[in-house]
């Protein structure tokens, strides 16, 4: 019988691989989503079960800033300044704008936590 890991709401706020990077600052490297680069690092959070990113894509799709809880990242190349996500670009440039005013409201997380948890629109599989 073949066993998939669920992803917990902690899990979803938390980095993978987290300890080949830590203590480095990875605001401006860029983001690649599974099918190419999707922006840059805006600012990044290393708080406990609660971490994420902000992603400025940039011109891709006029200058919107979306907020990527920390595990959907893969991993994080530090010799190409490169963050590697779990997600399509379609998925983050349909994910919810970054609300800088709310981003730490519980409601807002719970919000995104729906949209890139299992069942919502920006979920993926890791074996897919």
């Amino acid at each position: 019988m073949h066993n998939t890991p669920v992803m917990t709401d902690t899990d979803l706020w938390t980095y993978r691989d987290y300890e080949s990077w830590q203590g480095s600052d990875i605001s401006g490297f860029s983001v690649e989503a599974i099918d190419g680069e999707i922006g840059s690092v805006d600012q990044a959070t290393y708080d406990v079960a609660s971490s994420f990113l902000v992603v400025d894509t940039g011109p891709w799709i006029f200058g919107k800033k979306v907020m990527l809880p920390a595990g959907v990242i893969d991993r994080v190349d530090m010799n190409d300044h490169r963050v590697f996500v779990h997600r399509t670009k379609d998925q983050i440039k349909n994910a919810p704008e970054f609300d800088e005013a709310n981003f730490r409201d519980q409601t807002y997380r719970s919000d995104l936590g729906t949209y890139y948890g299992r069942g919502g629109a920006g979920y993926r599989e890791w074996n897919s």
